[in-house]
């Protein structure tokens, strides 16, 4: 990880002064191991100056030249997956494995961007009108910027910018600050691919280069992930301004289990789901809502979990749980079990209580938590927590599960647990979400499908990656074209009458 990490614009780090930068901190052990430059206006002005510039180069690139540098840029990714997955686990807090697993994930939408002279393949119709034909062709938009959260500092970005790019965008790319290196060396990877220079650029920052993106004229297109209040922010802000906007939000992923599951499976589902990167997923089970009769025996099956999982830093092989990223989060996130018992909730697992590494006291540790008996009015339901707490609500049946999922204002993923084939067809048309799994806790949809939640979990619509993102990335043109035959030459003369075809 680099000790001081800077813009990319046009090409190359970025030489000019900060004004202000921010600490970057190794979760594990609480401490500061870098700065990241900060950017204001000037900044973000340089690095769309240079998407612009670059724009009409990178447009009129074939798509077999482009190609070739998508495949470039796959291979060296794939090369230095392992190298990035340790700069993730490094600053995010996350074991390496998990972050193994991001890049993987990431780099499904590099293959599948990959595809794009087939994904951009526009419409024709022959003789529409006599001697007329009409097609229809897709084009970039130009300028287009993503904004991403701390959870995926590799995978989120890999779902915008690589489409983005294969349809003859150039692209700005904010990360969080809070783990901002990953930006940085993908920014090199493309250079080694032979990307040219503006096309992919990088500004750190906190709300101050936000705004100067939504606002910024040359800016075409906003995609952003991260909590549902700033979603709706860059939502409201940035198509105040005229922009294309795809806002993706918070979510409270339920968990449904009925009573004929399988629940080994749904307890291994549980804690993997709620407590691998120690909760901070946006498709990350939050709720458990399982019908009463199987809840006790869910339950214990769940401590027996809990009580076997290994919490350690990220770089340790042994460890299946990292720190949470800041101090800050870790408090606000251990404060929803001090609610949880106030507003009546029992607290089945206090994750306060789990042992810390030797030599890491100072890291940013919670362990994992269970609530039990959580209802809906409770602040620990209402709330996204975005940690390792899970909260366990009690059902009487199906139809009262369908009825918590559904009245919940987010709609990102949900998942049931049955063996009864009708219920879960059931379940998946009456459910009001967005992803939907069955015996599969955390359905996230291959990259040739679209990524996005419903209700409050997305602002805007369009979905990440798959066809939408292909979609979302280009305007549609529709060209109708007439050439003359001289040997057939229609009669001329004016006709000031509306157009019809004939």
């Amino acid at each position: 990880m680099s000790e001081h990490v800077t813009h990319w614009i046009g090409g190359a780090a970025h030489e000019g002064p900060a004004e202000r930068t921010g600490d970057i901190y190794d979760p594990a052990s609480g401490r500061v191991v870098g700065t990241v430059d900060l950017a204001g206006s000037e900044e973000v002005d340089a690095a769309v100056a240079a998407a612009k510039e670059a724009f009409p180069g990178w447009r009129d690139t074939s798509l077999s030249k482009r190609v070739q540098i998508l495949f470039r840029f796959r291979e060296s990714l794939r090369a230095g997956s392992d190298e990035l997955a340790r700069l993730v686990s490094t600053e995010h807090g996350k074991v390496f494995s998990d972050a193994q697993g991001e890049v993987a994930r990431g780099l499904e939408v590099v293959d599948f961007a990959c595809g794009i002279p087939h994904l951009l393949k526009g419409g024709y119709s022959e003789n529409v009108s006599t001697g007329v034909d009409s097609y229809s062709i897709l084009q970039p938009l130009g300028v287009v910027s993503g904004i991403t959260p701390f959870n995926f500092p590799a995978m989120v970005p890999m779902w915008m910018f690589p489409v983005a790019i294969a349809c003859g965008n150039t692209f700005v790319l904010k990360p969080s600050e809070k783990d901002p290196s990953a930006a940085s060396f993908v920014a090199r990877l493309w250079r080694e691919a032979g990307l040219p220079d503006g096309v992919f650029n990088v500004v750190h920052g906190d709300k101050v280069a936000v705004d100067a993106i939504l606002e910024h004229p040359d800016v075409a297109a906003v995609s952003f992930v991260g909590s549902t209040p700033i979603a709706r922010y860059v939502y409201r802000t940035a198509a105040e301004h005229g922009k294309r906007v795809q806002a993706l939000g918070g979510a409270k992923n339920h968990m449904v289990v009925l009573p004929d599951a399988d629940l080994d499976l749904a307890a291994d589902s549980a804690v993997s789901a709620g407590f691998g990167s120690a909760g901070e997923r946006c498709m990350a089970i939050s709720a458990v809502a399982v019908v009463d009769s199987v809840a006790d025996e869910l339950l214990e099956r769940i401590k027996e979990r809990v009580a076997r999982l290994r919490v350690g830093p990220g770089d340790d092989e042994r460890s299946e749980m990292g720190p949470l990223v800041t101090r800050e989060h870790r408090d606000r996130v251990a404060s929803y079990l001090e609610s949880g018992v106030r507003e009546g909730a029992t607290l089945a697992i206090d994750g306060r209580a789990h042992p810390v590494p030797d030599g890491h006291e100072d890291g940013f540790w919670l362990g994992p938590s269970v609530l039990d008996h959580v209802r809906p009015r409770m602040t620990c339901y209402r709330e996204e927590i975005f940690g390792p707490v899970l909260s366990v609500v009690r059902v009487a049946d199906y139809e009262e599960a369908v009825e918590l999922v559904n009245g919940n204002p987010y709609g990102n993923g949900t998942a049931i647990f049955t063996n009864d084939g009708g219920a879960a067809r059931r379940f998946q048309n009456e459910i009001e979400v967005g992803m939907v799994g069955i015996n599969v806790p955390i359905p996230v949809p291959m990259a040739y499908y679209s990524f996005g939640g419903w209700k409050q979990s997305l602002f805007g619509d369009s979905h990440a990656h798959g066809t939408e993102s292909v979609h979302f990335y280009t305007r549609t043109k529709a060209v109708t074209a007439r050439w003359t035959d001289p040997s057939r030459r229609p009669e001329g003369g004016v006709d000031l009458g509306f157009p019809i075809n004939g």
